[in-house]
């Protein structure tokens, strides 16, 4: 590839990166925390992208003997199969791939770990927590805060291998390759039919009652449910708290 055709491509990568940042496409890939990161790197594509199309067009003409040189190796065909490097480009920006779901929160043990501390909760009323802060608050906090009181949670569901059903969200450390699930196991009054990936708004209780991760043995606790309720999928489907 010539230098043009370089400009063009660091300017079609700077704008899909731009373009993910900007959107909610990047909850996709990285943590949500991560979006200034993205649109700065985006911006430093384009703008090197327009570098070189400037230093190309300012660059002072070549002498003659240069250009004879400079004709006969232009007359080399390019490889046009360096241009199919545009096309990850255009499926980032047409193609936004799903979120990790039940295969992979069955297929990889819980990533729930001890936190460092666990922030006040209002004293009363209904509390409305992600899946790993409760999972973390009944597992190593022993529900204090939690018992007697109406919970609401949301999360993707997921059967293990015996039909036994979780409510799971995937977290992350970094970027979707590194996605975790953390698990909720469920009792109570759950619905009779529940198909793998829909997501739930569930209201529950909480109860000691816990069981071991089939794939890791890491502690799951259960969530007694008194109502559920489909609701569509989240701008951001990962939980990026609570993890560990």
């Amino acid at each position: 590839m010539n230098r043009q055709a370089q400009a063009a491509l660091l300017f079609l990568l700077g704008a899909t990166v731009l373009h993910a940042g900007w959107t909610d496409l990047h909850l996709r890939y990285v943590k949500a925390g991560l979006r200034p990161l993205l649109l700065l790197s985006g911006a430093v594509l384009v703008t090197t992208a327009a570098a070189t199309v400037r230093y190309e067009w300012r660059r002072p003409p070549r002498t003659t003997a240069t250009n004879r040189t400079r004709s006969r190796e232009d007359h080399h065909p390019e490889p046009r199969v360096s241009w199919l490097l545009t096309l990850p480009l255009f499926a980032l920006i047409l193609v936004a791939p799903p979120a990790l779901g039940s295969y992979s929160a069955t297929h990889t043990g819980t990533a729930l770990q001890k936190p460092f501390g666990f922030p006040d909760l209002p004293a009363r009323g209904p509390l409305r927590l992600g899946v790993g802060e409760y999972a973390a608050r009944a597992v190593y906090d022993h529900g204090r805060h939690l018992r007697g009181r109406p919970l609401t949670l949301t999360g993707f569901v997921a059967l293990d291998r015996f039909g036994a059903p979780y409510l799971v969200r995937m977290t992350l450390n970094c970027c979707a390759a590194d996605a975790q699930p953390l698990k909720i196991a469920l009792t109570g009054r759950i619905p009779p039919v529940l198909r793998p990936d829909t997501w739930l708004r569930l209201t529950g209780t909480y109860t000691p009652r816990r069981t071991k991760d089939p794939v890791n043995g890491g502690p799951v606790p259960y969530l007694r449910v008194t109502s559920a309720t489909p609701v569509p999928p989240p701008s951001d489907p990962y939980d990026d708290a609570w993890g560990g």
